[in-house]
């Protein structure tokens, strides 16, 4: 008797069971869109809000809520200074590694540019992969008029993607900056879409590695695929399962991620669909993105099919080996980095 694939719900339920993902939200931005997460759906997974403004921890309905530098910052906010945050952050670092490393994937949102998710990002996405918890840093990179009037935002964000892209592994940079596709619709609605988009890679890289497939990508093959990429970042996208290149395109180029690709990148390409999959469309899928990368220096491939028929595939990609400083530099003044 085949088994029925999880539903979407019930698999985010399971993991919760073995408290395997969290989502964690850093400053408020961060904290922001993990409220915004759970109204998309993530039953049963761990939800923590960081912040050093307390009356905004207070209103959010999260899991867990953890306050940093109450003896300096006295629960206000810390005024764009990174580094009281920092020393806030290390007078709690035994209960912030107790509390988040227990998980084996945490996702960490934060906002650049102001103080507490500017320096809280790198802090704890380096504490955390000490402890082998792979930590996934998503960064929110300002409109650019924000600092091209504030330049206090743009050396916090600097800043924090300088240390970040020195630590490799994986790095989900979202760009404010291209949501001005969407700039009729009011702003909330806007930073819902970006949210969206980040549940669906949240869930793609989550599923990939908690369900087994016929070939197989588990969370050892992605740390061991990591450890060896340099800067990473995660791509996901799906299309009609008669176009299987168009869905490779899409996503590389339909994305909110800023990113940039050295040359001859390495890749985890992960194609999932349902009992019509075919071994052709699988291998058109894996040629093409082989070709869109310009021959990777190392490609680890997988793929799992359902009990049922299904029109659309979906595709998720570890790529690794982003240009040096390419996702600091979208970042810098127009006309150059002087």
């Amino acid at each position: 008797m085949q088994q029925k694939e999880p539903d979407s719900l019930e698999a985010w339920a399971h993991l919760h069971q073995e408290d395997r993902v969290a989502v964690v939200g850093l400053g408020g931005a961060g904290c922001e869109a993990v409220h915004d997460l759970l109204g998309l759906g993530l039953p049963g997974v761990p939800t923590i809000a960081i912040n050093t403004d307390a009356s905004h921890l207070l209103r959010l309905e999260v899991g867990e809520r953890i306050l940093l530098g109450q003896r300096r910052l006295k629960g206000r906010g810390s005024g764009g200074d990174r580094a009281l945050v920092i020393e806030g952050a290390e007078e709690a670092r035994e209960e912030l590694v107790r509390r988040l490393g227990r998980y084996e994937i945490a996702f960490l949102l934060a906002g650049l540019g102001g103080g507490t998710g500017s320096a809280l990002l790198p802090y704890l996405t380096s504490a955390l992969r000490t402890t082998g918890t792979l930590a996934v840093p998503v960064a929110f990179l300002p409109f650019r008029i924000e600092l091209e009037t504030n330049p206090e935002r743009r050396s916090n964000a600097i800043e924090a993607l300088a240390e970040l892209e020195s630590m490799g592994g994986l790095l989900l940079a979202l760009s404010n900056e291209k949501l001005r596709r969407f700039e009729a619709l009011p702003i909330h609605r806007v930073l819902h879409v970006r949210n969206a988009y980040l549940h669906s890679l949240v869930s793609g890289l989550v599923d990939m590695v908690e369900h087994p497939s016929q070939l197989n990508v588990d969370l050892a093959s992605l740390k061991g695929h990591l450890k060896d990429s340099g800067l990473s970042t995660l791509l996901l996208s799906e299309e009609h399962i008669s176009e299987p290149e168009r869905l490779v395109h899409q996503a590389l180029t339909e994305t909110l991620l800023d990113f940039e690709l050295a040359e001859r990148p390495s890749a985890l390409v992960h194609v999932d669909g349902g009992s019509n999959l075919t071994l052709r469309t699988v291998d058109r899928v894996w040629k093409a993105m082989r070709h869109r990368l310009g021959e990777p220096r190392r490609m680890l491939v997988g793929t799992r099919t359902y009990a049922e028929p299904r029109e659309v595939v979906r595709l998720t990609a570890v790529v690794g080996g982003l240009r040096p400083r390419s996702v600091r530099e979208a970042l810098l003044p127009a006309e150059g980095p002087g």
